[in-house]
């Protein structure tokens, strides 16, 4: 029996990466042009959010969400949740309908035909390079004053240790939500670690829930209050984890 789950987890596994090939590769005359200016990324985003049901769907897993608060379109704002699976990316997509750009780490780029176009759209970041930090606080205000939103998953990575439920938050995302006054939207995945883990012979087919928490006003808050501000948004995604795990 056990070895017909690590057959099932491996093959899996594979098929993971090849829905993500097969959505680029079909619609990758329209991708590439999207990409050609800064003006195209809302063309882009469209298509990605396609490309991410297609794959949460297509790996067996189907999706539920609860909105405490509506998104405005045409508006900016600061989205931050918990980062335990790298299905976090494509949940969050098939979420929030309002363009958006990713912060994350430049490691993805190495991933075939994905990380072509995850470097020419997200804003990468270096955790090592200080030069790094500050070129991604550049790029994200050009992103923000183009009236795009900004995604952050404010851990800065998944955990090493899958037993941690949330890690300490880094400053970046409320930094930037405090300097261009925006509000933060908090989200709550509590079920992307057992559904799709960075451990590689785990995983199941399965809903994935989600939850929406009411966002959190920066309007007045200056830059030496970032500290409760992250704290307080930290607290709250957390007591939403917690929430969660009296429901299972």
């Amino acid at each position: 029996m056990k070895i017909f789950k690590i057959a099932f987890w491996i093959l899996w596994r594979i098929w993971f990466y090849v829905l993500m090939a097969v959505p680029i590769l079909i619609m990758l005359p329209f991708l590439l042009i999207s990409i050609i200016s800064e003006k195209g990324y809302p063309y882009f985003f469209k298509m990605a959010r396609i490309w991410a049901k297609f794959i949460l769907f297509g790996m067996g897993f189907y999706y539920t969400v609860k909105r405490e608060e509506k998104l405005i379109r045409g508006k900016s704002y600061m989205i931050v949740a918990n980062h335990t699976s790298m299905t976090d990316i494509m949940l969050m997509l098939a979420l929030i309908r309002n363009p958006f750009v990713f912060v994350g780490k430049k490691e993805l780029v190495k991933i075939p035909l994905f990380g072509f176009f995850y470097k020419r759209t997200c804003i990468l970041v270096d955790r090592n390079s200080s030069k790094s930090k500050n070129e991604v606080f550049k790029r994200a205000q050009s992103r923000l004053n183009q009236g795009l939103s900004i995604c952050i998953f404010p851990e800065g990575g998944v955990p090493d240790d899958e037993s941690i439920l949330l890690d300490e938050f880094k400053d970046g995302a409320f930094r930037l939500a405090i300097d261009h006054q925006i509000p933060i939207v908090p989200i709550v995945f509590p079920d992307n670690k057992e559904r799709f883990s960075y451990t590689f012979l785990s995983g199941s087919p399965g809903r994935m829930r989600a939850r929406i928490l009411p966002f959190i006003e920066t309007n007045g808050v200056t830059i030496d209050h970032r500290k409760e501000l992250k704290d307080q948004v930290r607290s709250i995604i957390y007591n939403g984890l917690l929430d969660f795990q009296k429901t299972k």
